[in-house]
């Protein structure tokens, strides 16, 4: 089984290597260790799928070239076959999920110009697939995204440009797994040079299916799986790629969505690289076992970047050092100042949410940016000063920015929408103005959006109209620390409460 398949990965390189060239291999030294990227996402497509399908269809002959092909997909694979399809003159007939990305569709289409029909269907790869394979029992050839050996052998090419490229011998290997196709070829051929290299499987915590099958002795359906990072969102492994998987990979390792998000900024910062999210799920595993890698020479490989580009807003949520704290302070005029001023002063908040629920007692929840030092420090402060506080990093209420407000406490209310610099302490410089003019305040949303300027909506609560008033125009003549104010009408107010 093992000799055929490196026989496959050796037969590959003359077929791929007509249609493209090597990819990079680029190194970033990482805290005692050195990390090596393979960078699939600068590939003709921007994803390591063509090689597998290019591989898969060149032996295709002319009758089943000339009746056409028929793949399932969420995007890569489809841009592959699209590729692939157009290369070889044949017709592909790409089955891809109603929630695939618009970007993903229109580039199978740019791709494949009149030799490609997109049909969306299902919610699911999964249901794509079986509509797709329904429609190939007509005399169509399929070709599977993962789970033939030609398809991994196209794979296991990436292997192949490691080894050749001379950096070599690597101690350890950190590849994605969605179907396993990609880790199948890739693992064979690195276990055939460095006989020695320890080679880690990675998944998403919640498309942990290759672990499920090592657990149970065989591929198994999983009742659900993530589709934060949906080029690997499959519900079950393919029979073939689990015997391999099962004969190369020396441990799993599960990623959360916050951590792909971290390896995503690590490779932005480092080389300039925006990978879709199942590309940087090797990097965030070789991240997250970085205390383990101390002194070695580690490969991943970045297997993709075709992201929506409506997606780039979601990944803030897990950049490196952002934490979530709820926090337990007296209610009263003054109170979320003196907080902040005290206690975040040196670090950079980038998420504020307060309502009020109780006339004694308030629970801010405020996050931030900081190292690890900075955290602590943070952390130990809020202790020291007997203040009670949790970390609510990745809870539902942070993520969705539910923030429970009860109407009934607030007497008058006043709120605006507030612009200022966005800059360290600029919004504790703002609060210390509202807190020498006397002002409650009673709802506070904002968040960090990488502009340059800050925008929240803040709500206050006065005992009575003639209150509101000075304090409108105490507002109107303190223009320290913020850019300008917008009120917001009362029927804003009533639609919350």
């Amino acid at each position: 089984m093992i000799a055929e398949l490196e026989n496959e990965i050796l037969m590959a390189r003359k077929r791929i290597y007509s249609l493209s060239g090597s990819t990079p291999l680029q190194q970033i030294e990482s805290k005692g260790s050195s990390l090596f990227v393979k960078r699939e996402d600068l590939s003709p497509i921007h994803a390591y799928k063509w090689r597998g399908a290019f591989n898969r269809m060149s032996v295709l002959n002319q009758k089943e070239l000339k009746n056409g092909v028929v793949t399932a997909s969420a995007g890569n694979h489809a841009q592959g076959v699209a590729l692939s399809a157009a290369k070889l003159g044949t017709h592909a007939k790409i089955f891809m999920p109603l929630s695939t990305p618009v970007m993903k569709q229109n580039s199978v289409r740019r791709i494949g110009g009149d030799h490609v029909e997109v049909i969306l269907t299902g919610d699911t790869y999964d249901a794509a697939s079986f509509a797709a394979n329904k429609y190939a029992e007509k005399g169509y050839t399929f070709i599977h995204p993962y789970d033939h050996i030609l398809t991994i052998g196209g794979q296991g090419t990436i292997a192949d440009e490691i080894v050749m490229s001379g950096e070599g011998p690597f101690d350890a290997a950190f590849l994605q797994i969605g179907g396993g196709g990609m880790a199948s070829g890739v693992a064979c051929w690195l276990r055939k040079y460095y006989p020695n290299i320890q080679i880690f499987g990675v998944e998403g915590i919640q498309q942990a299916g290759m672990t499920a099958a090592f657990k149970n002795g065989g591929p198994i359906t999983l009742d659900y799986v993530d589709v934060f990072c949906d080029g690997t969102a499959v519900k079950r492994v393919g029979d073939l790629t689990y015997k391999y998987c099962n004969e190369f990979i020396d441990e799993m390792v599960s990623v959360d969505n916050r951590e792909v998000c971290s390896g995503i900024q690590f490779l932005w910062e480092n080389l300039r690289c925006i990978p879709e999210p199942a590309g940087a799920l090797g990097v965030a595993a070789a991240l997250k076992l970085k205390d383990r890698l101390h002194g070695k020479k580690v490969i991943t490989i970045v297997c993709g970047a075709n992201m929506d580009f409506g997606q780039l807003g979601v990944l803030s949520k897990g950049i490196l050092g952002r934490q979530y704290y709820r926090l337990k302070i007296k209610e009263g005029i003054g109170t979320l100042s003196e907080l902040l001023s005290n206690f975040f002063g040196s670090v950079n908040i980038t998420e504020f949410q307060f309502g009020k629920k109780d006339l004694d007692v308030a629970w801010p929840v405020i996050g931030v940016d900081g190292n690890n030092q900075e955290i602590e420090s943070l952390e130990l402060s809020l202790r020291s000063a007997s203040i009670e506080y949790e970390n609510v990093t990745g809870s539902e209420d942070v993520d969705f920015g539910i923030i429970p407000f009860h109407s009934k406490l607030i007497k008058v209310p006043y709120f605006i929408k507030l612009e200022f610099y966005e800059r360290l302490g600029a919004l504790i410089e703002f609060l210390n103005e509202i807190l020498n003019i006397s002002a409650n305040i009673c709802y506070f949303k904002y968040s960090f959006t990488g502009e340059r300027v800050g925008r929240a909506l803040i709500g206050f609560d006065f005992d009575s109209e003639s209150k509101k008033l000075q304090f409108e125009k105490a507002l109107r003549s303190h223009n320290s620390g913020y850019r300008s104010f917008v009120e917001v009408k009362e029927s804003f107010y009533n639609r919350i409460s």
